[in-house]
């Protein structure tokens, strides 16, 4: 098969060369099993055909049965008859199962009835379909015309050398001419079109500009695409700076605030030192009336610290009312950016 091949491609190429110098070579190709499965009058032998032998495999099939069954009731049997009636019900299943398999290869084997009948049905559509490609081959000027579904190894057929539907239709008109009574019918069977002949080149030529409109579609959006990339890029450039001025002015009043409220907390263990100071000082410079005057000063005293404290602490109060209010305008600032 591959020497076969192998030689039929060969003398391609060889022709080829040698008629490409006067004008291009001409090749087409057709799908028996295409045009086939698309002949109604094929396709209802084949119908009446398959119900036979469907009608054959049950005949086959019921006498294996019965067969089996026979076997079935002597080996049940054996033990109350004799060695002769044993071997004359042996002998005669023996003969049946050879008589099935005689009727097996009557209907199925290489030579059966099967295959006969399909030669006939396969027969005269082969010509119709010889035929057809000889008079297409003649009136378009075809060098080559392969068969898709023989012997011939296609690795890649394009489908505009591909002429199984003009051959289709040409054997459906002459089916139409054959069946036709009237003069009517007959002559609408001669007057009917085939199919046009494809104009290769403006094929070519309508390839080409679709290629080339592809292409251009695929760069527009390729470029499309890395705009808006590089636009997300940008963006997600200038969120990220956002966020770190924010957290920086963030971090910047946490510190600030933080400072202040070590300040603050350093300026009441003074006023405590001093408070102390002040204490033992007057406890020192008058004995004589310290019960009366040491209470009165350790009052006074803690009622300036509750002021002084209520004081620092409502200032607190508005200093931090006011970095909320600013730390609030600054989002705003840069929601409405």
């Amino acid at each position: 098969m591959k020497n076969k091949v192998l030689f039929l491609l060969t003398l391609v190429v060889m022709l080829s060369i040698s008629v490409h110098a006067q004008r291009g070579v001409r090749i087409a190709y057709i799908d028996t099993e295409y045009i086939l499965e698309n002949v109604p009058e094929y396709q209802e032998a084949m119908g009446q055909l398959d119900d036979k032998t469907q009608k054959w495999k049950n005949e086959i099939q019921g006498k294996i049965s019965e067969i089996a069954q026979k076997r079935k009731d002597l080996s049940n049997e054996k033990v109350l008859l004799t060695k002769e009636l044993i071997d004359e019900r042996e002998e005669d299943i023996a003969f049946e199962e050879k008589e099935i398999l005689d009727y097996q290869q009557k209907r199925f084997g290489p030579n059966g009835d099967l295959m006969i009948q399909q030669k006939q049905l396969m027969q005269p559509i082969q010509d119709q379909i010889f035929a057809a490609v000889q008079d297409m081959a003649a009136s378009r000027k075809y060098d080559f015309i392969f068969d898709k579904s023989a012997d011939v190894v296609m690795l890649y057929s394009a489908k505009r050398f591909d002429i199984s539907e003009q051959v289709l239709r040409a054997i459906t008109r002459s089916s139409k001419r054959r069946q036709a009574k009237s003069k009517a019918e007959k002559k609408a069977a001669e007057n009917e079109e085939a199919v046009p002949e494809i104009n290769y080149e403006l094929e070519e030529r309508e390839k080409a500009l679709e290629e080339k409109k592809q292409a251009r579609e695929s760069a527009v959006e390729k470029r499309r695409q890395e705009i808006l990339a590089a636009r997300e890029a940008k963006k997600a450039e200038a969120n990220a700076k956002r966020q770190k001025i924010l957290e920086d002015r963030e971090k910047a009043k946490q510190a600030k605030l933080d400072a202040r409220n070590k300040t603050i907390a350093t300026q009441d263990d003074v006023e405590e030192k001093n408070e102390e100071t002040a204490k033992e000082e007057t406890t020192t410079s008058a004995p004589a009336t310290e019960t009366k005057t040491r209470a009165q000063l350790i009052e006074e005293n803690r009622q300036k610290k509750l002021r002084d404290r209520a004081a620092r602490k409502k200032e607190l109060e508005a200093r931090k009312q006011k970095i909320l209010e600013d730390r609030q305008k600054a989002k705003d600032s840069l929601r409405n950016n």
